[in-house]
């Protein structure tokens, strides 16, 4: 799309992350026209709330916008985003792109076919020491990436036990496809997304199926342990073709304290990063004039990361442009990671994810 008005975009599922897409559309040189869901409460409240049409069938919104943001339970991830790839909407999906590797893949096909762009909800990859890390990278400042630590660590903080997020059918997993994904897709950004060779992890159900969960909140109402069938940890190690390795540590619910540190090593400076105070250092040593350790504390202005986010994907709706990051193949890649490590968990082994080289056809 390249016109002189505002793009006119939709949203699709309008629950409490819809009405927090919704309220950031106004920062952008975008028009929020109208959203869809099935819930008839839901789609009166959204239009109550932001004056535009809602509608329950999905073919009415499409023909009205150029793009939508979709933000459903996984599940309807594919269902969403592939009708509107072919009706030529350009999508914002959020994370996870899907609730199965299988789903996941059939948007990408589906972007790969499509005029418009798929682009994934990472929107952790837009908070200033990110972009300051990734600044000095290219650079070279860090030399050579060897390791990254990466966690999401909550001491309490499952999302509401008996809701959509603790049901395997709808979400596809917990804590490791929930927040674990903004996890593995920091790492792999940070290391330029390089080929996974390997990976071995465990996850774990400790503590949401307790009829007792001790807890101080909860993102919403706790029905209780029935029906919660996923994960609540997750750990992992990720090899790399290159030999680089990623360290992955994620909870819902754990008994240690929370942890949003990402730790970066390279040859010639390392750096911490913290994901929840946007704390950031770098550390170097040197032997000029004697031999000493610095540690500098990068100072950056506070993101809304979300807002831009949906700046970045209207500025490309609005030029017609594939994006160049968050795109729809870096979404497939973390969702092949998340994949392996439940395969792993399940066979309780390392999972092999090196493509294997056709044997060559013997010349006659």
């Amino acid at each position: 799309m390249t016109t002189d008005t505002n793009p006119q975009i939709g949203i699709i599922g309008l629950g409490g992350i819809g009405h927090h897409h919704a309220e950031r559309l106004d920062d952008t040189q975008a028009d929020l026209a109208g959203g869809l869901d099935i819930s008839g409460p839901a789609r009166e409240a959204f239009g109550e709330a932001f004056g535009v049409p809602t509608y329950e069938e999905s073919e009415n919104l499409l023909s009205a916008v150029d793009a939508v943001l979709i933000t459903t339970p996984n599940r309807f991830h594919e269902q969403y985003a592939v009708e509107a790839l072919d009706a030529g909407c350009d999508v914002l999906l959020e994370k996870p792109l899907a609730h199965t590797l299988e789903s996941a893949t059939r948007i990408a096909e589906a972007a790969h076919e499509a005029e418009g762009f798929c682009m994934v909800g990472f929107n952790n990859r837009f908070a200033a020491p990110i972009e300051v890390i990734k600044e000095y990278q290219t650079k070279g400042r860090f030399g050579d990436l060897s390791h990254i630590e990466a966690n999401y660590v909550r001491r309490r903080g499952i999302p509401g036990r008996g809701s959509w997020f603790t049901s395997k059918e709808v979400a596809g997993g917990g804590a490791l496809i929930d927040i674990g994904v903004h996890a593995i897709d920091l790492a792999l950004h940070l290391l330029d997304f390089p080929e996974i060779t390997e990976v071995s992890g465990a996850t774990r159900s400790e503590f949401g199926t307790r009829e007792e969960y001790a807890y101080i909140e909860m993102w919403g109402d706790d029905i209780g342990p029935e029906g919660f069938d996923v994960d609540d940890s997750a750990h992992a190690l990720l090899r790399t073709e290159s030999g680089q390795t990623v360290s992955l540590d994620v909870a819902w619910a754990i008994n240690r304290p929370p942890n949003n540190e990402f730790v970066i090593q390279g040859s010639d400076a390392g750096a911490r990063f913290d994901r929840g105070s946007h704390d950031l250092t770098i550390y170097e040593a040197s032997g000029s004039g004697t031999d000493h350790l610095t540690d500098t504390d990068i100072q950056t202005q506070a993101v809304d990361t979300h807002k831009a986010e949906l700046r970045y994907f209207v500025e490309h709706v609005a030029a017609g442009e594939q994006p160049d990051q968050n795109t729809v193949e870096e979404g497939l890649a973390v969702q092949r990671v998340i994949d392996a490590i439940y395969r792993s968990s399940e066979q309780g082994e390392a999972v092999s994810l090196k493509t294997k080289t056709p044997k060559p056809i013997p010349s006659e």
